[in-house]
């Protein structure tokens, strides 16, 4: 019965912030990634906290709707991420690989951004995605 109820709280969660589809386009292709949408104070504080999982493929998008510098901690964060740095026309400015989980070290964007995209550690290293990719879809508008 407590899995059950856990199962509809995550699933609520993510409903809470919508879902959408995003795309990187890399030099090793297309990744394709089902994000929750973080669009609010409330959801960007509590991101991916006490999550045990997340699946490839997918992530949380957080939107800032502008460019500002922005800084990301794990605390409370039992998963390592990837947190990919997305400026406003959809450029990648910069990657923080396999990030310490539980950890309150701040992890600057390194710029202003609009958009943070937290993916499981090692899916930028696997996909090759790199500063200067291109994303689209969501907040980010159609591929070219």
């Amino acid at each position: 019965m407590l899995a059950a109820v856990a199962a509809i709280f995550v699933v609520a969660a993510a409903q809470a912030g919508g879902e959408a589809k995003i795309e990187i386009i890399s030099k090793t292709g297309v990744h394709a990634f089902a994000v929750e949408l973080a669009n609010n104070d409330d959801e960007r504080s509590r991101g991916l906290m006490f999550r045990k999982e997340l699946p490839e493929g997918r992530g949380m998008l957080f939107d800032f709707q502008q460019d500002r510098p922005v800084e990301f901690w794990m605390h409370n964060t039992f998963i390592s991420l990837d947190m990919i740095f997305i400026t406003g026309d959809g450029r990648i400015l910069r990657i923080a690989e396999k990030t310490e989980p539980f950890s309150d070290r701040l992890i600057p964007s390194g710029g202003p951004v609009r958009a943070v995209l937290e993916v499981i550690a090692g899916t930028a290293r696997k996909d090759g995605l790199a500063p200067g990719d291109r994303v689209t879809g969501s907040i980010f508008g159609a591929r070219h």
